[in-house]
């Protein structure tokens, strides 16, 4: 109109009503664009495997996967974290997915999207339009394929800026500034709570333990956490400060789900947000020692059947020998595995020979096996864990999987 045009045909939008929004991320930002989209008739799904179905149904929201996402969304509104399973996750096998004319914003990581492959999707029409504030290189280099499209809206990583967002930033950082000068715990604080020197040379071994219990717990996990119980045996449960344990166990937890960093300080409010309940609950054990034994369940689905007790849990258990974290059980099977570098799970039938032939795939593909342990069920089968010094490839597990009897098998990468 600045220039003296009225062309309305050529601004004629797109109704939100009835349209499914698609939020890709279901954490703090992802979850307040849902209230708003359900506030504008719009019809919300969304995809976080981490996410609580509590906390999704609480709101209105149907948490589905991703691929049920892409084949569903008219729209997606992408909030996810850039981690090595979202790294270009929107591809073109995720384009051929949605339906055509879908339309994507994106304001998490720029990373998450093949640039070139949403050139294509936008010339192709599967994709209709986008808006991006965010890009693989920032600024973007000369000749990136979607900035000068009149079908993509480009912002400059401007996230929430606003004067009312620098102001709010401003006062938020001098009161909880004023607040730890008075002494107060501080939610955004980069530092813990003093601990005794003492106390903190006594948990140091068992604060490891906790953060691996978590690590390898979520990657057992499929779909959301809906709660996580932590139980210490201690001869000292009377008066045991579990504080730092607690943050160490949610840090493990959720750290590898995030570009977050989780600490004492902000480890229960990240949990709460996520709508993760945390159960704790000190028991007596007999000893000298601060703590006997840590023991981590989860309810969620798993990926791996033989880490899932009679009850239906995620269940791990763990000790401290020698100064060194052991996982000491997994499910309902005993194990004695030194948590020093990276595991390989594996459920199979117990009979002669199958360790060869695990370790003959493993040794061929250049991956050094530094332990082994095997726990025996009443069923006829074994439990196996094999410390790895190598990252087994796909192609690897694959192999190990075509093994006869072999039931199933997963990587832990701690």
């Amino acid at each position: 109109m600045k220039e003296g045009k009225w062309a309305r045909t050529k601004y004629v939008g797109v109704s939100l009503v009835d349209k499914t929004l698609a939020v890709m991320g279901f954490g703090k930002v992802g979850s307040e664009v849902a209230r708003r989209a359900k506030g504008l008739g719009m019809k919300v799904i969304a995809h976080d495997p981490y996410a609580s179905a509590d906390r999704a149904r609480a709101i209105g929201v149907e948490l589905v996967s991703f691929d049920e996402a892409l084949g569903r969304g008219d729209f997606f509104s992408l909030h996810m974290p850039l981690t090595d399973s979202t790294k270009g996750i929107f591809n073109k096998a995720a384009f051929a997915k949605m339906k055509k004319g879908a339309r994507i914003v994106n304001v998490a990581r720029g990373e998450v999207i093949n640039e070139a492959d949403l050139a294509v999707a936008l010339e192709e029409g599967t994709v209709a339009q986008a808006a991006l504030d965010v890009f693989c290189s920032e600024p973007p280099e000369e000749g990136n394929p979607l900035v000068n499209r009149p079908d993509v809206v480009c912002t400059p990583h401007l996230g929430a800026s606003t004067v009312e967002a620098q102001e709010g930033v401003a006062v938020e950082i001098a009161e909880a500034v004023l607040g730890a000068l008075n002494g107060e715990l501080a939610a955004t604080a980069v530092n813990a709570p003093m601990v005794a020197a003492d106390v903190l040379e006594e948990l140091r071994p068992y604060v490891a333990l906790a953060d691996r219990l978590g690590r390898i717990a979520v990657q057992l996990c499929v779909g959301g956490m809906n709660s996580v119980k932590l139980s210490y045996a201690s001869p000292r449960s009377d008066d045991l400060d579990t504080r730092l344990l607690r943050a160490m166990a949610i840090k493990g937890l959720i750290e590898p789900t995030t570009t977050s960093i989780i600490n004492l300080v902000n480890a229960d409010f990240t949990a709460k947000k996520r709508g993760l309940k945390i159960v704790e609950e000190s028991v007596p054990a007999e000893g000298s020692e601060v703590l006997k034994k840590i023991t981590l369940t989860v309810k969620s689905n798993s990926k791996f059947t033989g880490a899932v007790n009679a009850a239906g849990e995620i269940e791990l258990a763990g000790e401290v020998v020698n100064g060194v974290p052991y996982l000491t059980k997994v499910g309902d099977n005993m194990v004695e595995v030194a948590l020093v570098g990276s595991l390989l799970l594996g459920r199979q039938q117990d009979r002669p020979g199958m360790i060869g032939q695990v370790g003959t795939i493993l040794g061929s593909a250049g991956v050094n096996i530094s332990f082994m342990t095997v726990a025996r069920t009443a069923a006829g089968e074994a439990l196996v864990a094999l410390g790895v010094d190598e990252t087994p490839d796909h192609a690897i597990l694959e192999k190990v999987m075509a093994i006869p009897s072999i039931e199933e098998v997963t990587f832990i990468d701690m």
